[in-house]
């Protein structure tokens, strides 16, 4: 109940949209050039155009693949590693260096070194995974230490399998932390994963469209881009938590039945 009635409360309003959108072209007719700030107009009329174009859609799934790709990857080992860290201090401590190191580790020193490693293409996975991690396993380890001990040790009573006990005793626990990472991981794997395709110059990605928007000065397309990521980011992230909701709304119907 935590997560949902924080997501109500996030929930966007279309009058605050409609406000941020006057700033914008107010701006841009205050500024009275494209090549600086184009108007909110502009770029709309400029994604209406690239949404009729196969390669826009092409540009959209690589990215996509790639970025969920690397964010899924980090949800399914952050998972097994926060267990992992949660059960052995040892594993924890050799944990803490790593985990440090990816969430403190600029972005551009990542995708620099990466490009040496991993080909342009799958550039984003690595980078999205390096980003999401780090909240996953965190949130997850956790949540598990905190559990109620008093619910374990009713568990070994009566005596509960493997599978009940995640399912009854630890997932209640772990799921709150575990949608607020993945709320936080989805937006930030999208911010990074395009940063990298920018800097890797990847072929058929959204960050390849955004280079080339701004190498040739191409101010709506490169906002219209932009807004894509937004509208892209925003949809599976909320595809996500309502996946999410619906997972736990089974798994509370279940203890209750």
């Amino acid at each position: 109940m935590i997560s949902i009635t924080m997501d109500k409360k996030n929930h966007l309003k279309f009058w605050a949209v409609l406000f941020w959108l006057a700033v914008w072209q107010a701006a841009s007719m205050w500024i009275g050039q494209e090549i600086l700030l184009v108007s909110p107009a502009a770029a709309i009329y400029r994604l209406f155009f690239l949404i009729q174009e196969a390669s826009f859609w092409q540009s959209v799934g690589f990215s996509s693949a790639r970025i969920l790709g690397g964010f899924f990857l980090a949800l399914f080992l952050g998972i097994i590693a926060g267990a992992a860290a949660a059960k052995y201090t040892v594993f924890r401590q050799l944990m803490a260096p790593l985990v440090l190191a990816m969430k403190s580790t600029p972005v551009a020193s990542f995708v620099i070194l990466a490009l040496f490693w991993f080909s342009a293409s799958g550039l984003s996975v690595f980078i999205s995974f390096l980003i999401a991690f780090p909240l996953v396993y965190g949130n997850t380890w956790q949540s598990i230490v905190l559990t109620d001990q008093k619910l374990l040790e009713m568990g070994q009573v009566f005596h509960l399998s493997f599978w009940k006990k995640l399912r009854y005793l630890y997932f209640p626990q772990v799921y709150p932390n575990l949608y607020i990472a993945s709320a936080l991981g989805m937006g930030m794997c999208w911010k990074a994963g395009t940063a990298a395709e920018v800097i890797g110059i990847a072929d058929g990605s959204i960050g390849e469209r955004l280079y080339e928007a701004k190498a040739y000065l191409q101010m709506p397309e490169l906002f219209a881009w932009t807004i894509t990521i937004i509208l892209v980011s925003v949809a599976m992230e909320r595809i996500f938590l309502a996946l999410l909701r619906w997972i736990d709304r089974r798994n509370r119907g279940g203890v209750s039945s």
